[in-house]
C-alpha cells in the first residue's frame, strides 16, 4: 500500500479509562446510527489536526459525557493499532488509539449523544461486547487497577 493512501486510511484516536472512586471503569456503549453500534468502548474520539491527543480528549470528554478535566490529569497507560476492513456502514481504516487513565474531573458523565454508560468493574470488562481496538486494552488496565 502507498504511503498516501495508508495514511488517508489511517485514523488516530484519544481514549479513556475513567475510574471512580471504587475503582470501576466507565464505558460507553455506541449509539445507535454509529458505526459499531450497540457495542461498549472507552469514551474518546478522533484527533483534529493540530490537536494533542491529551486536547483532543479533554474535547471530547466534554463534547459526549458533559465533563471536565485537564491534562494533568490525563496519564498515558497504553495504544492500540488495529486494521478494520471495509464493511456495509464503512471503508477500511486503520485505528490508532491512545489510553489514558484519568481519575479526577469535574462533573457528572452523561450519554450527552445517545447510548448509555455504565461502571464496570476491570475484572469484568470482557463481559462487555466491545470494537476489536479495544479488546487489547483490557489487560493493560486490569494490570494497573
Amino acid at each position: 500500500m502507498p504511503i498516501t493512501e495508508a495514511r488517508k486510511s489511517m485514523l488516530l484516536v484519544s481514549a479513556v479509562a475513567l475510574v471512580d472512586i471504587d475503582g470501576r471503569v466507565l464505558l460507553a456503549q455506541r449509539p445507535e446510527g454509529k458505526s459499531m453500534a450497540g457495542l461498549w468502548e472507552f469514551p474518546g474520539g478522533k484527533i483534529e489536526a493540530g490537536e494533542t491527543p491529551e486536547a483532543a480528549l479533554i474535547r471530547e470528554l466534554r463534547e459526549e459525557l458533559g465533563i471536565d478535566t485537564a491534562e494533568s490529569c490525563l496519564a498515558p497507560l497504553s495504544f492500540a493499532s488495529h486494521h478494520y476492513a471495509a464493511s456495509d456502514d464503512g471503508d477500511a481504516f486503520h485505528l490508532l488509539m491512545m489510553l489514558f487513565v484519568c481519575r479526577r474531573w469535574q462533573g457528572r458523565p452523561q450519554a450527552v449523544e445517545g447510548g448509555m454508560l455504565k461502571w464496570v468493574r476491570p475484572q469484568q470488562l470482557r463481559d462487555y461486547p466491545m470494537p476489536a481496538a479495544d479488546i487489547p486494552l483490557i489487560s493493560a488496565l486490569q494490570d494497573l487497577l
